[in-house]
């Protein structure tokens, strides 16, 4: 579904990523982990059309590089921020209405769906957003991205902050969002989350990938572990 190639990415004159490569399948959970700093969150961006860049991100066969966010967010790309892009001076209600997008087939997802998960958003449906908690925050942006129905869905640390409550019930959307046949693409800090909920997994290291394998490659390998995710 989505395949990256000797992905080179730019911040001025500084050169953050140096030839990622990665793919995600139909249907697939994949996470990309590594310490902070390394160019886990860029590479998300980089996908996304958000920052100067050079290689190859396809997305259903078709090219991305060259298209505008928004295009690229059109062609059923959702991409969930680290900084919990809210819009704070409208209701919590109004922020997911602003997450649909018109589509020819029914939507996989409706508000009900996300009160239904979290039914704290519901409690607070008339709510304006930015009154809310981070843990809340976070909620409301991961639910406003799937009311736009995407096909895949990328995930910038969705459990940083959040009470053990909380990600628990976060991982568990995770699992039902692959049951309703969305791929997710997860940049997650907690090894522990990556390593239960995903089928295969990228390890990044000074702006490259360094490590490619399955959950049990990750837990048999202390030695990687120890130089590019422990801290």
């Amino acid at each position: 579904m989505l395949e990256v190639r000797d992905l080179h990415a730019y911040y001025g004159k500084s050169h953050i990523l140096h030839g990622v490569q990665l793919s995600v399948g139909a249907g697939e959970i994949v996470s990309l982990l590594g310490r902070n700093g390394v160019g886990r969150s860029t590479t998300i961006k980089a996908i996304m059309g958000m920052v100067d860049c050079e290689g190859s991100v396809k997305f259903g066969g078709e090219e991305l590089l060259g298209h505008k966010t928004y295009a690229i967010a059109h062609k059923g790309l959702g991409y969930v921020p680290e900084n919990r892009d809210i819009f704070p001076t409208l209701t919590v209600r109004q922020n997911l209405v602003l997450g649909e997008k018109r589509a020819q087939t029914p939507p996989r997802w409706r508000a009900e769906d996300m009160y239904e998960m979290f039914p704290r958003l519901k409690e607070r449906a008339d709510t304006l957003a930015g009154v809310l908690s981070g843990g809340e925050q976070q909620m409301l942006t991961l639910c406003r991205t799937l009311m736009g129905d995407p096909a895949l869905v990328m995930i910038d640390e969705p459990t940083e902050g959040l009470a053990p409550k909380i990600v628990e019930q976060v991982a568990n959307l995770f699992q039902e969002i692959r049951r309703r046949g969305v791929s997710i693409l997860l940049v997650e800090q907690k090894l522990a989350i990556a390593l239960d909920i995903s089928e295969r997994l990228y390890v990044m290291g000074h702006g490259r990938i360094v490590f490619e394998g399955a959950p049990r490659d990750v837990r048999g390998n202390a030695a990687m572990r120890k130089e590019w995710l422990e801290v």
